[in-house]
């Protein structure tokens, strides 16, 4: 079967596409040369994943899929939540001059600097627009923020967030233990189970 994912995130098709299995050719959109953004502008995770898989399904007609993940930490009220791409630039920018996902864990660490409290989660929704019907899908990873960030692998939060059951952080892991605990591989495992049934 042949999907479209909603996402120009090279890192986020591997991801997928490795736990997909050969079942599946799963496209990214410069595979159908689509670029730019795609909106987003919701107040929540769903919505927002909703919002770019019909965008997408109604521009190619094809049969896709779209994520939302936002990293939600207790002592910060849930924030970054929904805002987690584009945290650092939200009310008064900071580090304009940094990578945004390096922007985003600076801005992170330094509200939370001081706090014992450092339980979070990621939270990942999938938005399947199959044969013009809507299905939605969806991981948690239970965890929490480190004071520091640590590792090279994954993107986004990963170097902050440790996983819990784990001592080290997602970008310290390979893709292969993070493909079997992560938000992302959960959500993505049900979207795979789902697609098997039918």
């Amino acid at each position: 079967m042949q999907l479209v994912f909603a996402t120009n995130n090279q890192h986020k098709v591997e991801e997928i596409g490795a736990l997909l299995g050969d079942e599946f050719q799963l496209l990214g959109l410069p595979d159908l040369d689509i670029s730019g953004e795609i909106p987003e502008d919701h107040e929540t995770l769903e919505e927002n994943a909703s919002q770019k898989a019909w965008f997408i399904h109604n521009m190619t007609g094809q049969n896709c899929f779209a994520d939302d993940t936002g990293l939600e930490v207790d002592c910060l009220g849930g924030e970054p939540g929904v805002y987690s791409a584009r945290y650092a630039r939200i009310g008064n920018p900071v580090f304009p001059d940094m990578v945004p996902s390096e922007g985003n864990i600076r801005k992170l660490l330094m509200k939370m600097e001081g706090m014992e409290e450092r339980s979070a989660r990621f939270r990942t929704v999938i938005s399947l627009i199959l044969s013009g019907k809507e299905y939605h899908f969806q991981g948690i990873a239970e965890g929490r923020i480190t004071e520091t960030a640590s590792g090279s692998k994954g993107f986004g939060y990963d170097p902050v967030f440790i996983p819990a059951g784990y001592e080290t952080t997602f970008a310290e892991m390979d893709l292969a233990m993070k493909n079997q605990i992560s938000h992302r591989a959960r959500a993505v495992q049900q979207l795979v189970d789902f697609l098997k049934r039918m």
